[in-house]
């Protein structure tokens, strides 16, 4: 049984945004929190651009987060453009966009940073009378009465509880981009300036909007371009080419920032110079450091495996067109922590929340394949004969 009146302990593996979403949701309900995360280095995903959605701000007034700046940048309309820059159709639909590393600087900034281990990186985990013994490369351990694996597509946790439940590729990449606001030339700016722009062609889909510069500014002048391309890429031969960087090494999820291959920098950059509207083509012109990444599905069978969990991309990949990842991840760590604070049987709380979430998961999912597949011009069925 579960006394509420004892103070938990919950073992967080990832320390990105759906670890912190977590960690923070639990230490809101009084929990004590220790994150773990591989990388020896400062996350940083030199601020991806994200729709902000309304389960992002419940998660940071849940948990207590409180940002002295505004968190994103207002778009006014959704425009789309033909190939030569003219407006096929446009209407007023405002939204906000906000960056990778605006939620993760505001998040960290109420996680203690003794409770944050960077640097650990998990190899096995043992359960045992209603807990969970995690056991690092580095040869130290960890025990709690929960351990939730908040580590992203590639989940370690999934790994060892679902060995055999693994991403699958979608057929297509997303090529991205930033571009500080003073860079872009006047007249792309007029043409895009403060709307959420799409062009969308044949199996192809590009489209921009604007988000905080790199220290979380919304000022006008201080903001940057975040643009997305999502062009086919068949996982035979070519593929393989496009997560090649530039060293000769075969990335397995992205080819980040400054590492892409010259042969491969070399056809993106020929390919937009023949499809891409005016301003689309400026926004590739001045980024210096493309990055890619392919375009992955993933939907898990269970979340919960007695006092493991799996939550956010551990659990399941959303399409980015669904805009819903990061909200995913938010709203499994605050109904997790709302599950665990009104129950005094943890095992039940878990087992409600999975009913709920697993739901949501195969929901987004299914809804994303849909929306990504139609967009792309992918037939389910075409692409299932010529595996």
């Amino acid at each position: 049984m579960y006394d509420k009146g004892t103070k938990k302990k919950a073992l967080v593996i990832g320390g990105s945004l759906g670890g912190l979403f977590a960690a923070t949701a639990l230490r809101a309900i009084g929990w004590e929190v220790q994150i773990y995360e591989r990388s020896a280095a400062a996350l940083d995903s030199r601020g991806g651009g994200i729709v902000l959605q309304p389960e992002v701000l419940e998660a940071f007034r849940f948990s207590g987060v409180n940002s002295s700046n505004a968190l994103g940048v207002r778009s006014n309309n959704r425009t789309y453009l033909t190939r030569t820059g003219d407006i096929r159709h446009k209407h007023y639909s405002p939204q906000t966009q906000t960056s990778w590393n605006t939620l993760y600087s505001n998040l960290i900034s109420v996680f203690p940073e003794d409770n944050y281990h960077k640097g650990r990186e998990l190899v096995t985990l043992e359960q045992k009378d209603n807990g969970v013994t995690a056991y690092f490369a580095d040869g130290s351990m960890a025990h709690g009465d929960v351990l939730i694996g908040a580590d992203g597509g590639s989940s370690t946790v999934r790994g060892l509880v679902l060995p055999n439940t693994h991403p699958t590729y979608s057929g297509y990449v997303v090529w991205r981009g930033l571009v500080n606001e003073p860079d872009l030339p006047q007249f792309a700016k007029e043409q895009i300036y403060e709307d959420f722009v799409f062009q969308q062609d044949a199996e192809s889909l590009i489209l921009e909007y604007m988000i905080p510069g790199v220290d979380g500014s919304i000022k006008p002048g201080e903001r940057r371009f975040n643009w997305l391309w999502y062009l086919k890429a068949a996982e035979a031969g070519e593929l393989d080419q496009l997560l090649t960087d530039n060293t000769g090494f075969r990335r397995k999820n992205s080819i980040p920032p400054g590492a892409l291959g010259a042969q491969s920098e070399a056809a993106f950059r020929k390919k937009a110079e023949e499809a891409l509207n005016p301003a689309f083509l400026e926004l590739v012109r001045r980024t210096d450091d493309i990055f890619v990444q392919p375009i992955l599905d993933l939907k898990t069978p269970k979340m919960v495996f007695n006092r493991v969990l799996l939550l956010g991309d551990a659990a399941f990949i959303p399409r980015p067109h669904t805009a819903g990842s990061t909200a995913k991840a938010a709203t499994n760590a605050i109904t997790l922590a709302q599950h665990m604070a009104n129950s005094s049987d943890l095992d039940k709380s878990l087992a409600a929340w999975e009913r709920d979430q697993l739901q949501l998961g195969i929901s987004m999912s299914e809804w994303g394949i849909d929306m990504g597949n139609r967009i792309m011009s992918i037939n389910p069925k075409n692409k299932e004969d010529n595996k």
